[in-house]
């Protein structure tokens, strides 16, 4: 086999990863990028719930922890429950779980520099034992939790160049 084929297609690439080096782009939390005020100079609150916990770490784990916060961070969580699958005989087998998390990033005076919501859902079966099913719940809620703090770090992402220097 002749591996000419492939030759075009690597020339692309390797232009394509040059013309990109060329345009400016940096990452969103690398040096200079849009979100850099935000790295490790964040604090964040949230319920005092486990959701709230886990939420909590992700996002301190996104943007980093800091012992002098220049931001803070205030995030609001509720959640819906909801059953996707029903039985001809009544019984639910599956879960939609929903969550909604609300949230304003402050400066140290608390004064609003931008504010959001977002949500996000997953769901679970519950056709297992009573335990399998806790657990596949257990499960949904620290998915959602983490899939609400991505998607408030993108938000951040997005929004970050209008923050004050």
């Amino acid at each position: 086999m002749s591996s000419e084929p492939a030759l075009p297609a690597r020339r692309a690439a390797l232009l394509g990863l040059l013309a990109l080096a060329g345009c400016g782009f940096t990452p969103a939390f690398g040096t200079g990028g849009a979100s850099t005020p935000l790295r490790n100079a964040v604090s964040v609150t949230s319920p005092d719930t486990v959701a709230g916990f886990r939420l909590r770490s992700r996002l301190t784990d996104r943007l980093g922890a800091t012992t002098v916060p220049k931001y803070l961070l205030n995030v609001t969580l509720r959640t819906e429950q909801t059953a996707a699958a029903i039985t001809t005989e009544g019984d639910t087998t599956r879960i939609n779980l929903r969550g909604f998390a609300n949230w304003t990033l402050a400066d140290n005076d608390g004064g609003v520099l931008l504010q959001g919501d977002t949500q996000s859902f997953t769901s679970y079966s519950a056709t297992g034992s009573t335990v399998a099913t806790q657990v596949a719940a257990t499960d949904a809620q620290a998915r959602l939790s983490i899939a609400l703090a991505d998607l408030i770090v993108a938000d951040l992402k997005a929004t970050a160049g209008d923050l004050p220097r």
